[in-house]
């Protein structure tokens, strides 16, 4: 309040210099006419529309930066916050909500600086009860969120890399007896029952470590498993504790008493609009 306050203060002086400025520069004579008249009157006009006009944009843009950093910080701390656009439209709360900031201003002017000099200000509380409860609930939940992300993606590396492992040796078995079958031509009788033997053991060999790396790839899926279903619980868990810090927002004094104010300020600048609607000529 007081920044716009500062700012209504300039642009009021700026329109009072307007006049000032004509009254000095341009009523320098004792009469003029009609047409003389109209020119200074169109040339007021147009410097105070300017002004009016540039002070009513700059109180939007204002408005829309306000607004954007609290939706910024709503947006950080997972909050869904709702307008009712047509509650603007409203005459009554419009003109209440007039005189409840023209009341806090004049307190602000007479009463605040004194009170200030008097009173020490308060450190600032921290936010308590069940909100910050529930943000370090989400911020617990993300964290958890990420780490049960990391297992999954290291359990399905080491599954991936336990399937190349398989084929990689199934390769080998079939090699090797592609080798034997090529060699019994060209050794002897003994030499052949020797080498059967060879080929028998590391065949035994070979299905032992085969049947290894099988229960460990049963057990990295049935891990990698679970982890999904933890992934899933904990999503859960985010989305409901999103869920109850928007319901506990909703019910606060605050958001209570602010919706309140916007439906009767919508009552009064509907009310406003009709009764400036029978003063507007027709066309």
């Amino acid at each position: 309040m007081r920044f716009a306050r500062s700012k209504r203060g300039l642009r009021l002086k700026t329109v009072d210099s307007c006049f000032q400025d004509l009254k000095e520069s341009r009523l320098v004579e004792e009469t003029f006419t009609i047409d003389e008249v109209s020119e200074v009157l169109s040339g007021l006009q147009a410097v105070v529309h300017s002004e009016v006009e540039s002070e009513l944009i700059n109180t939007a843009y204002t408005n829309v930066l306000l607004l954007r950093q609290l939706f910024s910080q709503a947006e950080k701390w997972y909050l869904k916050l709702q307008t009712d656009i047509s509650e603007l439209e409203n005459s009554c709360l419009f003109l209440l909500f007039l005189g409840v900031i023209k009341a806090f201003e004049i307190y602000e002017i007479t009463f605040q600086p004194i009170i200030d000099i008097i009173k020490p200000k308060l450190a600032p509380l921290n936010e308590g009860g069940t909100t910050e409860l529930l943000n370090k609930e989400i911020l617990r939940l993300q964290e958890e969120n990420e780490k049960l992300k990391s297992r999954l993606k290291t359990i399905e590396i080491q599954a991936t890399n336990a399937l190349d492992e398989k084929s990689k040796l199934e390769r080998a078995l079939q090699d090797l007896q592609l080798d034997q079958g090529n060699q019994k031509d060209f050794i002897k009788a003994g030499d052949l029952s020797d080498l059967e033997n060879t080929v028998a053991t590391l065949k035994s060999e070979f299905q032992k470590t085969l049947n290894d790396k099988t229960e460990n790839q049963k057990s990295l899926e049935e891990s990698l498993a679970t982890a999904k279903h933890d992934l899933l619980r904990v999503q859960e868990q985010l989305s409901m504790a999103e869920k109850e810090l928007e319901k506990k927002f909703q019910q606060t004094a605050a958001y209570r008493n602010m919706k309140e104010i916007l439906t009767k300020k919508n009552d009064q600048i509907k009310d406003l609009r009709r009764r400036l609607a029978k003063y507007e000529p027709e066309d």
